[in-house]
């Protein structure tokens, strides 16, 4: 493990310019359209594996690669291509009384550690885009995707080493055990300089307890949408329904409705029978119990702090627009919220006051993505307060220094 954290260090400090950064990419998409075959080949023998083990279908479907899997891994990659190299990037410069010159200007982060469950394609999204900006990455996928990861991995270090390039800008961890992940997080301090965990509740937790490095990443998805009282209800029906059910199992998924009193009467039918038809569990307060007319749960304070990730929903009537903003900064994880409204006061208020990272106005939760973003991909949302916030893609990989640029001035 410190051979690997000192390899990634060496491999950080070597400058790459953006031209070279894109040759190793377009040759890493040619490598993977060369060897789709193996990388499906590789890939089934983690999901026999999977299926043997008995993990979840939804883990399995996130395990799986296909040929339209294998397409999606080659379409990011171009789109990291086209985006701008954010590394040595002029952000401010400015000149003091005494005639210094100050720059302020972006630089890598150095060495970043991902540790990521079930997804294979992560591998690819992550590298391309910890390499674009500059930065070393060491990598700790799932156990169940280790052959899935070795070959994808195996194959950028392969491009890396035909353009010449260091290939230990990204390295694999190829072990099981999970006490690696440990050392990882506790041991390796001196080498890795952020952690981003993408992953479950119960990963994230441990790398917030054990983790001796910065982290950045989110806890949980606890996403809101709220139908105001001035909301159109097309528009609210098709937006939760996407919000909840286009893929229950992302942190960008709606976990709870929350909709004005003026309208619950009106408005809740027509929205949760979209979704219940769809096979999604209702679960609502009182005031909804009165008037929607499908098979309700009862909701109990638990619900409104309980992200599910499957096809269940719970639904709360809120008196005004103040307490839809006081339910979402008391049960929400500052991940993703939104209104519906037509009324442009309420939803500025809305964006303005709710404490998520991302806040939307009438458009889908599942939205919060950084590729939907336009970043190229995502190494992880993030829901630190400090940045970077939201989606962190290749420009939230880079940090700043100060460059000072004088004639032999002296401080007074």
């Amino acid at each position: 493990m410190y051979s690997i954290g000192k390899k990634a260090i060496i491999a950080s400090n070597n400058k790459i310019n953006s031209k070279s950064k894109n040759k190793v990419l377009n040759q890493y998409i040619k490598l993977i359209k060369k060897n789709k075959n193996l990388i499906i080949k590789k890939n089934n023998e983690d999901v026999k594996l999977a299926i043997k083990r008995k993990l979840k279908s939804n883990l399995i479907d996130r395990l799986t690669i296909n040929q339209k899997k294998i397409n999606n891994i080659c379409n990011a990659i171009k789109n990291v291509i086209k985006l701008q190299d954010p590394t040595d990037v002029t952000l401010k410069k400015w000149k003091r009384p005494n005639k210094l010159l100050i720059k302020k200007i972006s630089i890598p982060l150095g060495v970043v550690g991902v540790i990521f469950e079930s997804r294979p394609n992560v591998t690819s999204d992550v590298s391309c885009l910890c390499f674009k900006s500059g930065n070393a990455v060491i990598l700790r996928g799932g156990s169940e995707a280790l052959n899935s990861n070795k070959i994808l991995v195996f194959l950028f270090r392969k491009a890396l080493k035909q353009n010449k390039i260091d290939p230990n800008y990204v390295q694999l961890i190829e072990k099981r055990e999970r006490n690696y992940v440990n050392f990882m997080l506790s041991g390796m301090f001196k080498y890795i300089d952020v952690i981003i965990p993408r992953g479950g509740k119960g990963l994230v937790k441990k790398v917030q307890k054990l983790s001796k490095v910065p982290t950045i990443g989110h806890l949980e998805g606890i996403c809101h949408t709220y139908i105001d009282k001035d909301a159109d209800l097309k528009m609210a029906i098709k937006v939760v329904h996407n919000a909840k059910l286009r893929n229950t199992s992302i942190c960008g998924a709606t976990e709870t409705i929350l909709i004005h009193k003026k309208i619950l009467k009106k408005f809740c039918n027509p929205i949760l029978n979209k979704l219940a038809i769809n096979n999604c569990k209702i679960i609502g307060d009182k005031y909804l119990k009165k008037y929607y007319t499908g098979k309700i749960f009862l909701a109990t304070e638990k619900d409104w702090s309980t992200e599910y990730l499957s096809a269940i929903v719970s639904v709360r009537c809120v008196n005004n627009l103040e307490s839809a903003i006081g339910h979402i900064n008391k049960y929400g994880t500052m991940h993703t919220d939104s209104i519906i409204t037509k009324n442009k006061n309420s939803a500025n208020k809305f964006l303005k006051s709710v404490k998520s990272s991302i806040a939307i106005h009438n458009s889908s939760t599942q939205f919060a993505d950084g590729g939907e973003f336009g970043f190229g991909g995502e190494v992880g949302i993030s829901t630190n307060k400090i940045p970077p916030r939201g989606p962190v893609g290749l420009e939230q990989l880079v940090s700043y220094k100060y460059e000072v640029l004088g004639q032999g001035q002296i401080r007074k």
